[in-house]
């Protein structure tokens, strides 16, 4: 499972031009998810995300999480994720999950983060999504279940 997590003053998603979801101050988190995950990697990124420290105390050093400050969570299913570019030009997604596998685990991931009481929104799983987001820092991090990064 690999995850792009960017801290956010707001994000939203619109589907078709209609409002899905916004969030304020947060973490706005794209999940990609492998053929080969369960819920063992969906519990390590799950974790991370919510104690990943990231956002900023009173002596303005990144040294809160999530959890700490009270934020919210916007996860955006991206396939794409794991779009492999190392051979030709057309990137392969041969490790991707199937769609069923996608969005049973990217649903599971949207209920863990809920059950750690914070507020979390999502995406529409499989469709043209408009992402607009206001990056605060910009602090970007890239996750991998794998550790490979």
């Amino acid at each position: 499972m690999r995850a792009v997590i960017q801290r956010v003053t707001s994000a939203s998603v619109k589907v078709d031009g209609e409002l899905v979801s916004e969030i304020g101050t947060g973490l706005l988190i794209f999940l990609g998810v492998a053929h080969q995950d369960t819920e063992t990697e969906l519990q390590y990124i799950a974790n991370k995300v919510a104690n990943l420290r990231i956002f900023e105390d009173a002596d303005g050093k990144m040294n809160l999480s999530l959890i700490d400050t009270g934020g919210s969570a916007l996860v955006v299913s991206q396939f794409t994720l794991y779009g492999d570019c190392r051979k030709g030009r057309r990137p392969s997604f041969i490790d991707a999950a199937r769609p069923d596998v996608a969005n049973d685990l990217y649903e599971q991931f949207i209920s863990v983060l809920k059950e750690m009481n914070i507020p979390t929104q999502g995406g529409t799983f499989q469709a043209m999504m408009d992402v607009q987001l206001i990056n605060d820092g910009p602090v970007t991090i890239l996750l991998d279940s794998n550790k490979q990064f």
